[in-house]
C-alpha cells in the first residue's frame, strides 16, 4: 500500500502509536479533502478535520502535497442519535509530490 492510497486518509489508527511499529503514517491529500476552499471543520468518514487558512495556502501553491492526519481530542459519546461523533483531527507535516499519481477524476 503507497501513501497514495486514498484508504489511508479514512484508517486512521489509535492514539500514541508509536515510531517503529508497522502502523501506517496516515495521510490526505486536497483531492481526498475535496479540494476544500474555504477554512473550517469538515466531517469526513474518519471524524472532524480542522483546515486552516495556511493549510489551504499550502494546497493552493502544492496540490499535490499530502498532510498528515493528527488526532486532536476524542468526541464524547452522544447524547442522541441525531448527534454526530467522531475523532478531531488537524493537518500536521506535510511531503510534497512532485508527480501525481492520481486519476483524472481526483485532480
Amino acid at each position: 500500500m503507497s501513501d497514495d492510497d486514498p484508504k489511508l486518509a479514512f484508517d486512521v489508527g489509535p492514539a500514541g502509536s508509536q515510531l517503529g511499529t508497522t502502523q501506517p503514517v496516515n495521510k490526505i491529500t486536497w483531492a481526498l479533502a475535496g479540494r476544500v476552499t474555504n477554512p473550517g471543520r469538515y466531517m469526513f468518514k474518519f471524524g472532524w478535520l480542522t483546515i486552516t487558512a495556511n493549510d489551504l495556502a499550502i494546497w493552493q501553491a502544492y496540490p499535490n502535497a499530502a498532510f498528515t492526519l493528527i488526532r486532536t481530542q476524542t468526541s464524547p459519546p452522544a447524547e442522541t442519535d441525531e448527534e454526530t461523533v467522531g475523532e478531531e483531527f488537524r493537518l500536521g507535516a506535510f511531503d510534497l509530490r512532485t508527480v501525481s499519481t492520481y486519476s483524472a477524476g481526483e485532480k
